[in-house]
């Protein structure tokens, strides 16, 4: 994928009008705080519900369930894994969420997907390292849709910005 075909936002993920959007969840799958907790509150109990008969699902897995009431109409659940220095393949487990989501995303012939910034909130991954890790997946990855970044914070919107050669231009309409 080239740099030219994802876009940056800045704002609230669940308000974005995609296929799909991706989840940075605990193995559970059953909400919790950050981008997770935002997702589950905004597509409300059904998708706690729906969840609660999963399975859990493995550290660098994906899991897809409907979106409920989101715009996007399914949801694909990462499960990131938590910061410990790097040296327990941390990276390698993040890089597989955007790979797997991106293969979801290809399977299902899904036209957009967007990303919040996967393990970058409670599991602390260093977010410049976090950046880094999701675009060389992005770049070398087959899909062909549209890929939004959706960033909460102008910090790590600032990151994605310098690394895709970019002008800090904040928005947040839309997203």
């Amino acid at each position: 994928m080239d740099d030219s075909a994802i876009e940056l936002q800045l704002g609230d993920i669940t308000s974005l009008a995609v296929d799909a959007v991706v989840n940075s969840a605990k193995n559970s799958l059953t909400g919790g705080g950050g981008v997770d907790g935002a997702i589950h509150r905004a597509a409300g109990r059904e998708l706690l519900l729906h969840c609660m008969r999963l399975p859990a699902a493995e550290i660098g897995d994906c899991v897809v369930t409907p979106g409920f009431g989101l715009k996007a109409p399914w949801i694909i659940h990462a499960v990131a894994p938590k910061w410990r220095g790097g040296g327990e393949r941390e990276l390698e487990c993040l890089a597989n969420c955007y790979r797997k989501s991106l293969d979801i995303a290809l399977e299902e012939h899904f036209k957009s997907i967007a990303f919040p910034c996967i393990g970058t909130g409670k599991y602390r991954i260093p977010p410049q390292l976090a950046a880094e890790t999701a675009l060389a997946v992005l770049r070398a990855h087959p899909f062909a849709g549209k890929v939004v970044l959706c960033t909460f914070t102008a910090s790590q919107y600032a990151i994605y910005a310098e690394l895709l050669g970019r002008t800090v231009k904040l928005q947040t309409e839309k997203c």
